[in-house]
């Protein structure tokens, strides 16, 4: 009588629980179940760059990048699983990662600070948000995005974010939804594009 030898199961993908500035390991593909991270580098000063924001159900790595460094921080509570993608994962991945940095950069290079920031929120909302029919409503307190964290993305400072979002808020391009939700209303949008 043979015994049965025992079979190896594939092991069970590492999945992680992280707080708002924590770090993923690197060079690994992850999927996310909740929260929002950013793709991130810095320049010679040391000034952050954002390369890319992420948000639940898209896949995030930094092991195709060719700059160095590349961290993938969380912005909120995060939860992801480590996922080995196929080939067409990969290369969805990697266009959605051009597409991300590409849009980052078109808005980071609006001279004026006004229409950067509030570019970089239609960005967000369209990105993010869920659409009615008064236009897109998102969180920035989900998102954990600080006047501090929309001015690092922008390339403004907090002081001059905190002001436009009043300013906006006062003449009717952000409205708010809830104290933590707002809504970019759809004739802003219509006119953006």
């Amino acid at each position: 009588m043979a015994l049965a030898t025992p079979t190896k199961s594939a092991p069970k993908p590492l999945r992680l629980s992280l707080r708002p500035n924590d770090v993923l390991p690197a060079g690994l593909t992850w999927l996310i179940h909740d929260g929002y991270l950013r793709t991130t580098t810095w320049d010679e000063e040391g000034e952050a760059i954002t390369l890319g924001i992420w948000g639940p159900g898209e896949l995030v790595s930094n092991a195709h990048s060719g700059l160095d460094p590349v961290e993938v921080q969380c912005l909120s509570t995060v939860v992801v699983e480590q996922h080995n993608p196929n080939d067409a994962e990969t290369i969805a991945l990697l266009r959605q990662q051009i597409r991300n940095t590409e849009e980052i950069f078109e808005i980071n290079r609006i001279r004026s600070a006004e229409r950067r920031l509030l570019m970089l929120l239609r960005w967000l909302g369209v990105r993010f948000g869920q659409v009615n029919s008064s236009g897109y409503r998102f969180s920035l307190k989900d998102m954990n995005l600080t006047h501090r964290a929309l001015g690092e993305v922008s390339g403004l400072t907090r002081v001059t974010v905190t002001k436009n979002l009043n300013r906006y808020k006062t003449i009717g391009l952000l409205r708010s939804v809830s104290e933590a939700d707002l809504l970019i209303p759809s004739q802003f949008l219509a006119a953006a594009c």
